[in-house]
């Protein structure tokens, strides 16, 4: 099985959980990305839900596949989400935040109920760190001082900057340091 199949798979099975009048979280990156198109046509086939996105991305996917969207501060609990992982350790610790939406994911799986990762075996790893830095979010105001603290931990801890060097900015309007474990 391919890898698009395979994701694909794991999209539609992770959508027929979903039940009628749910509030779902849509988590955010590629595997959130598919599980939102296959969850999208199931609304289209008359499931009434609504979602709320992790990321500008995954709204805009969302309202492309024709998915209600609504806000955690008018859906303070939310049944049940989704979201991929870009590492699993054994003790079933994860990081997210490759993509840069970590704060805002965590908050929305901070309110589910029922909260589901999806995730191939290449994400599971022995340590987090492995396979990507640990992603930290940050905010701008006095960033430098908090990457010192972090320094201050044993963790190398660049700041995620584009090609230009200029920051890379997440939707919460805050920076995200890349903490080498070593």
């Amino acid at each position: 099985m391919n890898d698009e199949t395979r994701l694909a798979t794991l999209a539609e099975s992770s959508a027929a959980l979903v039940e009628e009048g749910m509030v779902v979280g849509l988590g955010s990156g590629s595997t959130a990305e598919a599980f939102v198109r296959a969850l999208g046509a199931r609304v289209q086939a008359g499931l009434n839900i609504q979602g709320i996105p992790t990321s500008r991305n995954t709204e805009h996917v969302a309202r492309g596949a024709g998915i209600p969207l609504t806000t955690l501060s008018d859906s303070q609990v939310v049944d049940f989400g989704v979201d991929g992982a870009d590492e699993i350790d054994p003790n079933l610790a994860l990081t997210k935040g490759k993509g840069g939406a970590l704060l805002y994911e965590k908050l929305v799986a901070e309110a589910c109920n029922r909260w589901v990762i999806v995730a191939s075996s290449e994400k599971l790893v022995d340590r987090l760190g492995t396979r990507i830095a640990l992603p930290v979010e940050i905010m701008p105001f006095g960033w430098e001082t908090t990457q010192a603290r972090v320094e201050a931990l044993g963790f190398a801890a660049p700041l995620r900057v584009a090609g230009d060097g200029v920051p890379i900015v997440t939707d919460g309007k805050h920076f995200v340091l890349d903490c080498a474990t070593g």
